[in-house]
């Protein structure tokens, strides 16, 4: 029962010293903008949507629930709107910076499409570059991975315009 509460205090005081700042300090404003550049390029090129969600650590509630980095990245799935495509072929890479969690949540329409050992690569890849402190790197190969599985299973057909449902600049907080 004590360790249970010292990992639980460890784990609110670790959330709770970190701040938009530290996204910043990883990720400062002309890596966002390469990221947004990278996502909006890679629209262009099938009928998908990509966004980012990057957050410095976890809301107080969220903690006292024992909730982890999916549970999170689930809730923003659905706060960015990223379910609301008219194909059901919405992606989210989510980075949680307290823990180096990350998430990839995906729309049913490519879900259907991509074993959970494919999604698993791609995150294996995101960790490596993280542990290294390579957060732009990480980022930029689950894009391009994401990208390939999108153009892979939703490809413009000729003449053809992704509409851009979604922001192409990445969600941090």
């Amino acid at each position: 029962m004590t360790t249970t509460l010292l990992a639980r205090g460890a784990r609110l005081f670790k959330h709770g010293r970190m701040s938009s700042r530290d996204v910043r300090r990883v990720l400062g404003p002309e890596a966002l903008a390469r990221l947004q550049a990278r996502v909006a390029a890679s629209e262009l090129q099938h009928g998908g949507e990509i966004r980012l969600g990057i957050e410095a650590g976890l809301p107080i509630s969220y903690l006292w629930q024992g909730l982890q980095a999916r549970d999170r990245a689930v809730t923003m799935f659905g706060k960015l709107r990223v379910w609301d495509t008219e194909h059901n072929n919405g992606v989210l890479i989510y980075l949680l910076l307290a823990e180096n969690a990350i998430e990839i949540v995906a729309d049913r329409g490519l879900v259907r499409h991509v074993p959970q050992s494919e999604w698993d690569r791609v995150m294996t890849g995101m960790r490596e570059a993280f542990r290294a402190g390579r957060f732009e790197e990480g980022l930029a190969q689950a894009i391009d991975a994401v990208h390939a599985l999108l153009l892979q299973h939703f490809p413009l057909a000729p003449g053809q315009v992704n509409p851009n449902e979604l922001p192409d600049a990445p969600d941090w907080r």
